[in-house]
């Protein structure tokens, strides 16, 4: 083993504890969730045990687990995406659980329902729709009616549900999926929600439904339970989408949901190193900090040479180049935490090597190895 000492104290900033009220970690290195549909009928095994158990075990200060779907009937988009719901589905996770705390580590769940982005080939045996807002898909196509008021109400409860049951079995907090064209996002967007009701209408008007669901969770687990909210202004069918042009708009749009009990945000983007708005090199986990006033996480192709988009076009990407970048912007406290991704997947002990300065031991990322990452 060579440690390059250099290294390791370039990297040392974001190895240093983080705490809060709510959450305390031994470093601000977060594991990002990744579906990885490895979950046969939603069923999590003693394989996804092993496999964050493994993260923990190498240094990662706060795993977020892969999205898990809510008691719904369309809230998956497939069949081995674990369930948050269930006997046998939460005895896995109260597994996973356990291992984790065993090495030392904390982990949280990523709660999700994937509104009308669920494919209804992909569930040949079921006449149920996907559901959404309007019933519009990210391309504005119609696949559904819109969801009645009664159907709105249901699901925040089924979003609360997922998350004392997450208080209940022993995770460290929970995060809800607010991102990525998935529901709570189709509520956010205006190409998706089409509403004049309360649920619609104006920027902050679309907030309403995340509101609801937020509040619901803090209910559900009490004032001390963690509540991280994950965001994006970037959609799959559109990565130049800006829910928020303005910093003026984004503060109106973020100032609802962290009255509603958000402790930290996780703000997605593609590169974590572009700024969000013209005139200042903050990105967005850096503009939502200066305007909350909350901890929040960065990520978007940490560790990697290159954006995530262009990691599957290529196939392969390098892991140090934007390290130095990263810890830059970290030490002028633009973020808290730091969220890795595909790094992390690809290898466990990325964590523990990036700390010890073993960066000539990081591995490039190839997705033709994503079926046997462990």
């Amino acid at each position: 083993m060579s440690v390059n000492s250099t290294a390791a104290n370039a990297a040392a900033p974001l190895f240093e504890p983080f705490a809060n009220e709510k959450l305390k970690l031994d470093n601000r290195i977060v594991m990002a969730p990744m579906t990885r549909g490895f979950s046969p009928n939603g069923v999590p095994g003693p394989d996804v045990a092993g496999y964050y158990r493994r993260r923990a075990e190498n240094g990662v200060g706060l795993l977020i687990t892969e999205g898990t779907v809510i008691n719904h009937p369309v809230a998956a988009a497939d069949r081995n995406v674990p369930h948050f719901y269930g006997e046998a589905a939460l005895e896995g996770w109260a597994r996973v659980v356990r291992e984790v705390h065993e090495a030392g580590g904390k982990i949280i769940p990523q709660i999700w329902h994937v509104g009308t982005a669920r494919q209804r080939e992909k569930f040949p045996e079921s006449d149920a729709a996907p559901i959404g807002p309007s019933g519009l898909s990210l391309t504005g196509d119609k696949v559904s009616e819109p969801l009645t008021t009664e159907e709105i109400r249901g699901l925040v409860q089924g979003y609360a549900q997922a998350a004392a049951d997450a208080k209940r079995i022993g995770f460290d907090g929970v995060e809800i999926h607010g991102a990525h064209g998935y529901l709570i996002d189709q509520f956010f967007w205006e190409t998706t929600n089409k509403r004049t009701d309360e649920y619609g209408g104006d920027r902050v008007g679309r907030t309403r439904f995340a509101v609801e669901v937020i509040e619901a969770v803090r209910a559900a687990v009490g004032p001390d339970f963690p509540i991280v909210f994950r965001f994006s202004q970037w959609k799959p069918v559109d990565y130049g989408a800006k829910l928020a042009p303005t910093p003026e708009a984004l503060a109106a749009f973020l100032a609802p949901l962290a009255a509603a009990g958000v402790d930290v945000f996780h703000c997605s983007t593609r590169r974590f190193w572009e700024p969000e708005f013209e005139g200042s090199d903050l990105n967005l986990a850096g503009w939502t900090k200066q305007l909350t006033g909350k901890p929040t996480i960065t990520v978007g192709s940490v560790g990697l040479d290159s954006e995530f988009t262009s990691l599957f076009a290529e196939g392969k990407g390098g892991q140090t180049a934007s390290l130095e970048a990263l810890i830059e912007r970290f030490a002028r406290g633009e973020f808290d935490l730091v969220a890795v991704g595909r790094a992390l997947l690809n290898d466990p002990a990325w964590a523990k090597k990036v700390r010890e300065g073993r960066t000539e031991e990081l591995q490039a990322f190839e997705r033709e190895a994503l079926a046997s990452l462990s």
